[in-house]
């Protein structure tokens, strides 16, 4: 029986743009009341477009919080025109190709953060050429995904408004409400969930989130007095990168401890894996390097049976969920939703996955007001 050889297709054109997002309100969390960062007043974002000799194209994006955006940008105009001449259904060879190009400022971070557009433009291309939802390329478990708002619960909003907003997430079909902790005073943190979860009754999922704020005593007696408000998860009480502490958390605790979402290579993950840190793992695309990291570390997540609830990006992240076995999460902020022309539609708790080709997101007009610099490879 002799073999059937594919037809290939090989890359023609890349496009790059930086793009700057305007918050409608400037945001804190923890690290801004405990004066490590300024609030957030805008989020930058790297745009790729990939074009082929067949005529498809696809799309990705990844983003940068305060500083790194132009560094994402500078880096990505440097190793895109590696792609060119290549098949973009190599997906898997092209990612080493591209963090190989640029290995001597590290295969993780800002180096990776910026492939990850590119990667993502290349998996879109590859479902939108198949005709299928990102999801069902992949191999989807389930046509929607539970979902939970975190942009309501921010600490710069007084508690009637995170009130308030936590009702329209969930007259809007919004699964869950995740609030912001980490407040300087402890007495605070504690008075606003105890507000929020009377206000929701005991039957909606809540979830709280530090931001890392917490050192290893203030971690450990906070975490107990929120013991009782049944939690869904506790997330990042610790330093990102302090997975022993993490790990005696999740084992001295009913309620689980989530985190994940600052790492950015999928080393990192796998020590926290390793320890034991985390019941629910929050990676996010974007800042591991895109979908190809992205599904190496879910298997890892999936074989320790850890529950996962990627971080922001929903556009992303609802295709990744639905790939993954167990139950998992999606993280909701409509921040990004002025970005595409398309929307996501949320119903009865959960996202639905787009049955649109590939992400099912396109880059809308306003995106293109907001881009500031922009650079094209190869030719159409």
């Amino acid at each position: 029986m002799t073999g059937m050889t594919s037809p290939s297709d090989r890359v023609t054109w890349v496009r790059l743009s930086s793009v700057t997002l305007p918050l409608d309100t400037p945001v804190s969390d923890a690290k801004v009341l405990t004066g490590r960062q300024r609030p957030m007043t805008e989020i930058a974002f790297l745009f790729a477009e990939i074009g082929a000799e067949s005529g498809h194209q696809g799309f990705g994006f990844g983003y940068s919080k305060r500083a790194g955006g132009p560094g994402q940008y500078a880096h990505a105009r440097e190793i895109a025109p590696e792609l060119l001449g290549e098949d973009p259904s190599d997906i898997a060879r092209l990612w080493d190709k591209l963090v190989w190009a640029g290995a001597s400022v590290g295969r993780s971070g800002l180096s990776t953060q910026a492939i990850a557009a590119l990667d993502i433009a290349l998996w879109d291309l590859k479902a939108r050429r198949a005709g299928l939802s990102l999801a069902k390329l992949l191999g989807a478990h389930r046509d929607s995904v539970r979902c939970y708002n975190t942009s309501g619960g921010f600490l710069h909003a007084p508690v009637e408004q995170v009130l308030d907003n936590a009702t329209a997430a969930l007259e809007r079909g919004i699964g869950g409400i995740k609030l912001k902790v980490g407040h300087p005073d402890a007495r605070v943190d504690l008075a606003r969930v105890s507000a929020v979860r009377e206000h929701l009754g005991d039957a909606v999922p809540l979830m709280v989130d530090a931001n890392q704020q917490w050192d290893r005593p203030a971690a450990q007696r906070l975490c107990r007095a929120l013991e009782p408000y049944g939690l869904v998860w506790i997330e990042e009480p610790l330093d990102a990168y302090d997975s022993a502490g993490h790990a005696a958390l999740a084992a001295s605790l009913d309620t689980p401890i989530a985190t994940g979402e600052m790492l950015t290579s999928v080393a990192e993950h796998a020590e926290l894996i390793r320890a034991g840190a985390a019941d629910v793992i929050q990676p996010d695309a974007p800042r591991i390097g895109g979908i190809t990291p992205f599904l190496r570390l879910a298997g890892l997540a999936e074989h320790a049976r850890l529950q996962l609830a990627p971080h922001f990006a929903m556009e992303i992240h609802v295709h990744l969920a639905a790939a993954y076995a167990l139950e998992p999460w999606v993280e909701h902020f409509e921040w990004l939703e002025p970005l595409f022309e398309e929307r996501l539609e949320i119903r009865d708790g959960r996202m639905l996955v787009p049955a649109r080709p590939g992400l099912g997101v396109t880059p809308s007009e306003q995106a293109r007001r907001w881009t500031t610099d922009q650079c094209e490879f190869g030719g159409r």
